[in-house]
């Protein structure tokens, strides 16, 4: 395994050439990122994490019929998942008002919204990751209309069934980001789930205290990340004792402050 060929290295995995064809490895690294990668910085443990919460919700969501790319947890870093031409978008799925949309329409953070609210950022680092409409969507060919409304009736669902899932563990879903791919059976193709849903790209605020357990405790220097994702994942009934995952803590990498944006 030491010499397996790497595809791809984002900021949080890192994809690998799976045993057989058709297949990737995805390694989640330590790395903890915020406003486009300009903050930086390892927390020994956090990847281990982030597998065992995204390997439980994509097993969930399979469970009602939820197309994903997951296949099986290899180890407590790795899963092997199907290899997925990526929809060049992420789809931020809103509840409560937050980060970049509290901050552009002058809402009080933590207002709850009318209706889920659904928005669409083009995958580009270099431009921010700039937020776009299904016009720019299909004038520039990242997705078809019918793959749009495709992937906004799965986001919607995923939407649905997180919110009783954190709901019935005393979290408030407020938003989170999904990523979608296309697979391809012989000549078939479909919309599935793909990359991860973890705290890293989730808004998870508790019930009863409003307490943050998710990455905007790296964003706004709350500290305690690593504590936040194990309670998430111990809620989760990932695991069931109280022991630290790791525990070096967080290693500033680098530190621009900004705004606080959309999850990513």
């Amino acid at each position: 395994m030491n010499r397996r060929r790497r595809i791809y290295e984002g900021k949080a995995k890192v994809l690998y050439e799976g045993p057989e064809p058709g297949t990737l490895i995805q390694h989640f690294k330590d790395d903890a990122t915020a406003f486009n990668a300009q903050k930086h910085a390892l927390i020994d443990g956090k990847g281990v994490l982030n597998n065992r919460i995204s390997e439980y919700i994509f097993l969930r969501l399979g469970e009602i019929g939820v197309p994903t790319h997951f296949m099986r947890r290899l180890n407590m870093r790795e899963q092997l998942i199907r290899e997925v031409e990526i929809v060049p978008l992420e789809v931020v799925v809103r509840n409560v008002a937050a980060g970049s949309l509290a901050t552009r329409l002058g809402l009080e953070e933590g207002t709850q919204l009318p209706r889920s609210i659904i928005e669409f950022y083009y995958k580009d680092d270099a431009l921010g990751d700039p937020m776009v409409s299904e016009e720019h969507i299909t004038a520039f060919g990242w997705a078809a209309p019918q793959e749009i409304d495709e992937i906004m009736q799965l986001a919607l669902r995923i939407n649905d069934f997180l919110v009783g899932l954190f709901l019935g563990i005393g979290i408030r879903l407020v938003d989170f980001k999904v990523e979608f791919g296309r697979l391809w059976e012989n000549d078939q193709m479909r919309i599935v789930l793909a990359d991860e849903i973890s705290p890293d790209c989730c808004r998870l605020w508790d019930i009863a205290t409003s307490d943050k357990l998710d990455k905007d405790r790296f964003r706004r220097d709350l500290g305690g990340l690593l504590e936040a994702y194990q309670e998430v994942a111990r809620r989760l009934g990932v695991f069931t004792d109280n022991r630290p995952v790791k525990g070096l803590g967080p290693v500033l990498v680098a530190s621009n402050p900004s705004v606080n944006g959309k999850p990513n």
